[in-house]
């Protein structure tokens, strides 16, 4: 009977796809039909990426994808199956340590989350049963059942709004949790539903719900309620955004509310919307993958040259067989091409250690640590909000420092998205200052005087539009999160215009006072209260850029009041009436100010009629509702009479630049949207050349999708300029998510850009620093980071491979196997890790001050081939020193006093001595900035470096099978000899360095010198002047032009 009831209902309508039915209660509609649950997703939220189970072969798994780690995996698998030179232990320990590092830093990440999901899951809820309140865990609603909420508490899944304790159905809510905006919204129960305010009584409601099936539109919802009475006649009635309670949101101001689930546990809009974005990479991380392949290529270079080499020593027979090592019969039998590929593998594990993989957990480290220090920058801090800066994601933090065009939105960004109401005009006449009440607009309590008054007529019937067109909520003498106090009313709104708007009218005598039972209340110039009954709301899109009322009047008169952008209403209205009103909007728009055009006109009851059939049946639809109300709308609002204009100013964060190029959405859209032909393409190119010679370029009046096809496009440019987006309201997330940066503002029209950013700063203004200070300090860090990895690996590979022609190729290998596990985990990991966190070669001021300074590491410019050979030639330089200097110090027949000689081990310790004391220095020449951090970890690895030694030479380690480092360092350490050639292989070995930082401080004081005595000449003449930020930037202007 429900399916005949509901097929006859339908009767017409195309078959739908894509929707869900939800039984009201989980009570079938009716008794003589048998009731079948559906299945849907229990109420669990599920953020975690792990479980108990599954987290080892899942993390794993991903730390393997990373090409590092797997190259180390296959060396250390081939150490294993093959007899290489060195212990499977010396790729093992390093592989296990970064691998280790990594899946604790993932699994208590992993393990928070698991936390939170327990917290939101195991929460207390009231869910309504046999009409009595039943107590149960979140995670334990399922969809269809009756769920209550009370004050202050926020919704655990995704509710249809039954009912609340006021009269009209209605209740507030703040979705800051989801979108950032603290203003309160107003939502609705169906009329037929609002008198179930009780558990009795809310159970006894039959009714089924079909909707949409899940989707994360937080601002889309299409659904339909059939209600069921005792003739099991369904009353069906329209369900949108307006009825439907987001989980997440808290409810405000209203004592408790019934509500149905209709989405649960990870198909709820929130869930939907916390999906990963996709993956930025930065230029370093880039950077990081070429040099690594040049690395690979010198590695495979080093293990052929050596293969090739020891075949070619082995060419004569002594070489081969000598008589103190024989071969075996084996040996003998073996394949030459397989023993060939065997020593290829050899020297490949030997030569290993030139792919530095402790690099990753070390960058990993520094970018996450690293990210700290913009969340606790006070200068971020904004009193108002009582908020700082957030870092959603550290892996970018360098990409600050290489930004080359900015792109901006200007309402809430560049301006502080507090409206204030300025002017109006009204058939062509200007109106501004503040009047007395007594005489429509004719007195003026200002400055400005009304030029030719418009009819009083015309003036009270644009001040009731003015009062009348819009989606504005009053709460009397109650403190609500995110209103604007007037007197004794608070204007609540989620647009801060039209706040800005009912203030306006509210100086000029009609006063708004609010709804009530489906009446909007005014107060007029002369006290008296007027009420209309509120018909339609044609709500406000970014594609009709408009919104209408539709009002009966207590006469019984219908009026449909709209107001929207120019380019909106001017086409809607009669010709004659555009011109005069055009001027004043063009001439506020030039002035900066936000301007909306006000038109009207008059619904005959028979027209009233046919549109309100349209709008229920377009309301009623399941399938492309959206594109029929529009469709609908677009028909009403036609054949309009234009009654004025109005004007907001929204006060600006910073002082406006002048701009080269100013172009609107509608002729972008020509250049980004058009055909492939070469003329088309011409223009596009055209558009570019001339942007490229502007300072700044404003782009007027575009959609997201125009923001985002900008920013691709100038992403697209010759040379792959980094690119950055700022923005503060949910129409600028696509360019946010387009750019290499995205910045969200916390600003007044929500936070989907912050929620969407990777980075979120109070102001605009805080970009400044955020990018001249911290971005170039990040990159300067993390780029000298990348080189001395590289760079200090060489030169501990580079005297290993100048071994191998001194012992025939034999793989022998020149450090012991404790040296060369150590080496990167303990002996030079810290020192370096301190110095990309701390050093601030260049002070913060100057750095903000000058920003000559960003553009001298733009372009990823210390990343470079020419840095890159420098460090390159440099770590080749300092290896040949370390181990040619040690080898003509063996030249010597015995550097003992006792007449002994040293052995290959004691040979191989004042290479690696030199080597770690050597590049540990050159470190601490390059510190600029010195904290007790530094010199605790530089000194420190130093005292541990010998302290290790000491110890690990100074005891029998049972598990060894050989004692070949026992006692070697401190019998080294006996000879004066090994002093000063260590203490000479280190001078020689920085010298380089220590000159070239002798003749830049030389000049850098020469070029003081000289800029000083230019400012002494210059004193006189010289004035004040502020520059732009050195960066283009692409500005959006909702109403310029």
């Amino acid at each position: 009977m429900f399916r005949r009831s509901l097929n006859r209902f339908c009767a017409g309508e195309e078959k739908r796809v894509g929707t869900r039915t939800v039984f009201v209660g989980n009570h079938p509609v009716s008794e003589t039909e048998a009731y079948v649950a559906q299945r849907f997703c229990d109420n669990r939220i599920v953020s975690s990426k792990y479980t108990l189970w599954n987290f080892l072969p899942k993390n794993l798994f991903e730390q393997f994808r990373r090409i590092a780690n797997f190259y180390f995996l296959i060396i250390f698998l081939v150490q294993v199956t093959v007899d290489t030179p060195t212990s499977p232990v010396t790729s093992g320990l390093p592989l296990f340590f970064v691998i280790t590092v990594t899946a604790i830093k993932q699994g208590y990440e992993d393990w928070l989350r698991h936390r939170a999901d327990n917290e939101v899951n195991k929460s207390t809820v009231y869910i309504i049963e046999n009409a009595k309140r039943v107590r149960k865990e979140s995670e334990k609603i399922k969809v269809g059942d009756v769920v209550e909420v009370q004050a202050d508490e926020t919704f655990p899944c995704d509710l249809i709004l039954l009912s609340s304790c006021t009269t009209d159905g209605t209740c507030y809510v703040t979705t800051a949790s989801l979108d950032g905006e603290s203003n309160c919204k107003t939502h609705y129960a169906v009329r037929d539903t609002i008198a179930l305010c009780t558990a009795e009584s809310i159970d006894t409601l039959r009714a089924a719900i079909e909707c949409e099936q899940p989707q994360p539109d937080l601002y889309k919802f299409v659904g339909r309620i059939n209600i069921y009475s005792n003739s099991l006649e369904a009353v069906a009635r329209s369900l949108g955004p307006e009825n439907l309670l987001l989980k997440g949101a808290t409810l405000k101001n209203t004592e408790k509310i019934y509500g149905v689930a209709v989405y649960t546990g990870m198909e709820t809009k929130m869930a939907l919307n916390y999906q990963g974005k996709s993956q930025k990479r930065s230029a370093v991380e880039k950077s990081i993958n070429a040099f690594l392949i040049v690395y690979l290529f010198i590695l495979l270079t080093k293990a052929a040259v050596c293969t090739t080499l020891k075949y070619v020593w082995q060419s004569t027979p002594y070489n081969d067989e000598p008589w103190y090592n024989q071969k075996t019969q084996k040996e003998r039998e073996t394949l030459k091409v397989l023993k060939m590929f065997t020593d290829f593998l050899s020297f490949m594990v030997l030569f290993n250690f030139i792919i530095p993989v402790s690099m990753y957990v070390t960058v990993e480290m520094q970018k996450f640590l690293g990210s700290f220090f913009i969340s606790w920058d006070k200068d971020f801090y904004d009193e108002e909000i009582n908020e700082g800066a957030l870092v959603n994601t550290s892996d970018l933090n360098e990409e600050l420092g290489q930004v080359d065009y900015v792109f901006t939105d200007k309402t809430g960004t560049l301006t502080e998205n507090s409206m204030e109401f300025i002017e109006c005009c009204i058939d062509g006449h200007k109106y501004k200052g503040v009047t007395q009440e007594v005489d429509g607009l004719s007195q003026t309590d200002g400055p400005l005087t009304c030029f030719d008054k418009a009819d009083k007529n015309r003036e009270e019937l644009f001040l009731r539009a003015l009062c009348l067109c819009h989606t504005v909520e009053i709460k009397t003498n109650d403190a609500v999160d995110g209103a604007t106090e007037s007197a004794e009313l608070t204007y609540i709104s989620s647009s801060p215009d039209e706040i800005a708007l009912v203030k306006g009218a509210k100086k000029y005598g009609f006063t708004f006072l609010g709804n009530r039972n489906g009446h909007m209340r005014v107060e007029n110039q002369r006290k008296e209260v007027e009420e209309y009954e509120l018909l339609h709301t044609l709500n406000f899109d970014a594609v009709r850029r408009r919104m209408s009322v539709i009002v009966k009047t207590q006469e019984g008169d219908i009026l449909l009041f709209c107001k929207g952008a120019d380019s909106a209403v001017f086409p809607r209205v009669q010709n004659h009436e555009i011109e005069l009103t055009k001027v004043h909007v063009e001439r506020n728009a030039m002035d900066g100010y936000r301007t909306l055009c006000v038109a009207f006109k008059e619904i005959a009851p028979d027209d009233y009629e046919r549109i309100n059939r349209q709008l229920i049946e377009a309301k009623m639809a399941l399938q492309d509702r959206e594109e029929k109300m529009e469709k609908v709308f677009d028909d009403i609002e036609t054949n309009m009479n234009l009654i004025g204009a109005t004007a907001v100013e929204d006060k600006a964060w910073t002082e406006h630049q002048e701009y080269g190029l100013i172009i609107d959405g509608s002729t972008l859209s020509l250049i980004l949207n058009s055909s492939q032909d070469s003329s088309s393409n011409n223009y596009k190119n055209i558009f570019l050349q001339i942007c490229m010679k502007c300072t700044a370029v404003l782009c007027c009046r575009m959609a997201p999708l125009q923001k985002a096809q900008i920013v691709r496009m100038v992403k697209n440019l010759k040379g792959s300029p980094i690119t950055l987006s700022i923005g503060d309201g949910a129409n600028d997330v696509s360019m946010i998510l387009e750019s290499h940066v995205g910045i969200g503002i916390k600003g007044k029209e929500g936070r989907q850009a912050a929620r969407n950013s990777d980075y979120s700063v109070p102001k605009f203004k805080h970009l400044k620093k955020l990018l001249l200070a911290h971005g170039h300090l990040y990159y300067v860090r993390i780029a000298h980071l990348v080189q001395y990895f590289f760079y200090k690996n060489l030169c501990f590979i580079l005297p290993q491979f100048l071994y191998q022609f001194f012992c025939g190729f034999s793989q022998q290998p020149l450090y012991d196997a404790a040296y060369l596990t150590m080496y990167n985990i303990c002996f030079t990991s810290l020192p370096i890790l301190a110095y990309s966190l701390l050093e601030q070669h260049i002070n913060i001021d100057t750095l903000t001050s000058d920003p000559r300074l960003y553009m001298k590491i733009s372009g990823n410019a210390m990343l470079q081939l020419g840095p890159f050979l420098y460090w390159t030639f440099l770590a080749a330089f300092e290896g040949t020193v370390f181990f040619f200097g040690t080898y003509f110090l063996f030249q010597t027949a015995s550097l003992e006093e006792n007449g002994k000689v040293y052995g290959n081990w004691t040979f191989g310790t004042i290479v690696f001595t030199v080597l770690v004391f050597t590049v540990t220095l050159k470190l601490a020449l390059d510190t600029r900035f010195w904290t007790w951090i530094n010199h605790f970890v530089i000194w420190g690895s130093l005292a541990f470096y010998v302290f290790f030694s000491f110890f690990w030479g100074g005891i029998i380690w049972p598990f060894l099978k050989q004692q070949r480092m026992y006692f070697v360092f401190a019998q080294m350490l006996s000879s004066v000899s090994t002093w000063l050639a260590i203490i000479l292989l280190i001078f020689i070995s920085l010298f380089p360095e220590i000159l070239l930082i002798v003749l830049k401080n030389v000049r850098r004081r020469s070029a003081r010198r000289n800029l000083s005595c230019r400012r002494a000449s210059d004193s006189l003449s010289a004035r004040p002047s502020v520059r732009p930020l050195l960066l283009r930037t692409f500005s959006d202007e909702s109403n310029v032009l």
